[in-house]
């Protein structure tokens, strides 16, 4: 979680110079490139199966969806800021966990989600109308993250963890490629640079998701997320001169406390079943 911001940052330079349509092509594009040669280190084989084709497409437009309003939203707003809303993703994925995973939330996960949203109404505040369209668009990244995340696990015992990336970056780069010949600026050195930087750091963070993944259920490896926006200030405060304000702060801090108390009572929950099987 600390490397996606990374990504982020590289697309928001991005952005700036090359349409959005671009910048999420070569997010794909490169992604798929530096994957393969993993399949090479690891040892592993290409295996195409059409069992469960369907998931991972929709997996896999959940991901493309999510990439495309996050990279529109950074034209708009500062990295801090866009990550302080994309925050909201491991609220939902544990508000949808009983719908798309049948895992049960208790009345105490549910309250802590109803109050990591109004945390959101924090880091949502009323800003000039530019800046709202990029809280609009960053607030539906991450509606489209948590169900990226939640078909991901659904996925996580179906298909190898290399090949779930595969799908994502095959269809990502398909797709994307539709709409290139539309949204083409010819990249100078630097930006085919970052462009493949956004790849590569692609690759590495998603790999490192999904198999994490493999281990954890959903609602406990949700509040991870928070580490993501160390990086991210980091990142704004470096490269751009930007640092969230106070607002941002608080809201962020609500948010952070509600997910890891979804934690605790993840943990909580799954101590006595653990002790049950250990005893059986």
């Amino acid at each position: 979680m600390l490397l996606v911001p990374l990504m982020d940052g590289t697309a928001k330079i991005l952005v700036a110079d090359y349409p959005v349509a671009q910048v999420v092509w070569g997010r794909y594009a490169f992604n798929l490139l530096t994957l393969l040669p993993l399949f090479l280190l690891l040892r592993q084989r290409l295996r195409f199966s059409r069992t469960r084709f369907s998931l991972q497409l929709s997996r896999a437009l959940f991901l493309l969806g999510d990439t495309a309003l996050f990279f529109a939203a950074l034209f708009f707003i500062p990295l801090a800021n866009g990550k302080a809303v994309f925050f909201a993703s491991p609220l939902i994925m544990t508000a949808l966990a009983p719908l798309m995973l049948g895992e049960r939330v208790g009345r105490h996960r549910w309250a802590a989600v109803l109050i990591g949203f109004t945390g959101t109404l924090f880091i949502l505040k009323p800003e000039a109308s530019g800046l709202s369209i990029g809280y609009a668009l960053a607030l539906g990244s991450a509606f489209l993250y948590a169900l990226y995340l939640l078909m991901t696990r659904k996925l996580s015992s179906s298909a190898p963890p290399l090949m779930s990336l595969l799908y994502t970056a095959l269809f990502g780069t398909l797709i994307m490629s539709l709409f290139l010949p539309f949204h083409w600026v010819m990249p100078d050195g630097r930006g085919w640079a970052l462009l493949v930087a956004t790849g590569a750091l692609g690759t590495i963070s998603h790999f490192c998701i999904i198999k994490a993944l493999e281990i954890g259920s959903a609602s406990q490896l949700a509040p991870f997320s928070y580490a993501e926006i160390i990086s991210a200030t980091l990142f704004g405060l470096v490269v751009f001169g930007n640092f969230p304000d106070m607002a941002t702060w608080t809201g962020i801090s609500i948010v952070v406390a509600s997910g890891l108390y979804i934690l605790h009572r993840e943990n909580r929950r799954q101590r006595p079943e653990q002790e049950t099987s250990t005893s059986t």
